[in-house]
């Protein structure tokens, strides 16, 4: 399984709960949390001395506009790879 690094496309591979989000934009209704599969982007990265990264990962609608972000572990995201297929 890839590192995942900033700037990377993920999908989360658990729910995450409402009370996990860091932001949510107003007129956003997540009272449910965001499901599994959901799409997402790295957008920061964290390095606690002696722990394991968290990232910060921010979820937009089809428009790209933010929706809200959550601040996650390794083993809840998995990152998505695009390969270019020849025609």
């Amino acid at each position: 399984m890839m590192k995942p690094k900033l700037l990377d496309t993920i999908a989360l591979l658990v729910p995450i709960s409402h009370d996990r989000l860091s932001l949510v934009e107003s007129g956003i209704q997540l009272s449910g949390g965001l499901p599994v599969g959901l799409v997402g982007t790295i957008v920061h990265i964290h390095h606690p001395e002696g722990e394991t990264p968290k990232y910060w990962v921010e979820f937009s609608d089809a428009e790209g506009r933010e929706e809200a972000m959550a601040t996650l572990d390794e083993t809840e995201l998995v990152v998505l790879q695009y390969e270019l297929a020849a025609a």
